[in-house]
């Protein structure tokens, strides 16, 4: 299996994102995973849905300078799960996550991505859990048609925090919104005791990917800690016919222990990992 590996700008906050697009580049990694994060990244939506198209454009060419291309666009509304959740239950909070949906659908045309992620909604304690999971598939499934028409595929991260925090649970997503995938990422499932079985049936479920380090309690990890067997992830990759792309995901934030792994060595690893298992 030959992969198509991508790294997270937002793995290098620290760093202006000119210079962290200069920094993958020297890695060797062809795809980079764009973060529309709202108050924590490089680029947060509110600026660059200003003048979109010229933002989206710009962003295009640097990466084609550098012999990059964006991997995946992936929109957060907020620093909390719950303040602009898609599923939320004042209307007019979704009428602005659409409208964001839609303008980083445009955005992700622009400069070039065929994949967008965004978070899946969250169950809300003051409602019925069914209320939460409805409003979610009927938002989810509008999500859908929209990539649709726009030629983009679309996942959601089942995460910590969201409604789907388990593999079931994101399979019955996946079941009840015809047409939507996952961006996978297995650390969220480690990170609460699950074995990699129970998390392999999303594989075939799969549009993009996000791997590193993790643990039982540890949602981020240093490669030499790692319990994930990615190995046994790729084998699976092949068996499904998985195409998207590999990215390595490593974040720096002060949120379940995330700022303690030297990210730039990490990413190396797993790199070097990956293409050993290419050889």
């Amino acid at each position: 299996m030959k992969y198509k590996m991508a790294c997270a700008d937002f793995t290098f906050p620290l760093l202006a994102h000119d210079r962290v697009l200069d920094l993958i580049a020297l890695l060797d990694l062809k795809g980079v995973d764009i973060g529309l994060f709202e108050n924590r990244s490089h680029l947060w939506p509110s600026r660059e849905f200003k003048n979109l198209r010229r933002s989206a454009r710009q962003l295009k060419k640097k990466l084609s300078d550098r012999g990059l291309v964006a991997a995946d666009v992936f929109l957060q509304m907020g620093e909390d799960f719950t303040e602009c959740a898609v599923n939320h239950p004042q209307a007019a909070r979704r009428r602005k996550a659409r409208d964001w949906f839609s303008k980083t659908l445009e955005y992700a045309v622009e400069c070039g991505s065929k994949h967008v992620t965004n978070l899946p909604g969250v169950l809300f304690a003051e409602e019925a859990r069914a209320d939460s999971w409805g409003r979610a598939v009927d938002e989810l499934a509008w999500r859908v048609e929209q990539a649709k028409a726009h030629k983009i595929i679309y996942g959601v991260e089942a995460h910590i925090g969201s409604l789907a925090p388990r593999p079931k649970a994101a399979a019955k997503l996946v079941a009840d919104v015809p047409g939507l995938t996952l961006t996978l990422d297995y650390t969220h499932f480690t990170r609460i005791g699950l074995a990699d079985t129970a998390v392999e049936p999303l594989v075939q479920h799969a549009s993009h990917f996000h791997a590193r380090g993790g643990r039982k309690g540890r949602l981020q990890e240093r490669f030499a800690h790692n319990t994930i067997d990615y190995k046994r992830i790729v084998q699976m990759m092949q068996k499904t016919g998985y195409r998207g792309w590999l990215g390595i995901e490593y974040v720096w934030i002060d949120w379940e222990h995330c700022n303690e792994c030297d990210n730039l060595s990490e990413t190396i690893l797993f790199r070097n990992f990956f293409r050993s298992l290419a050889s």
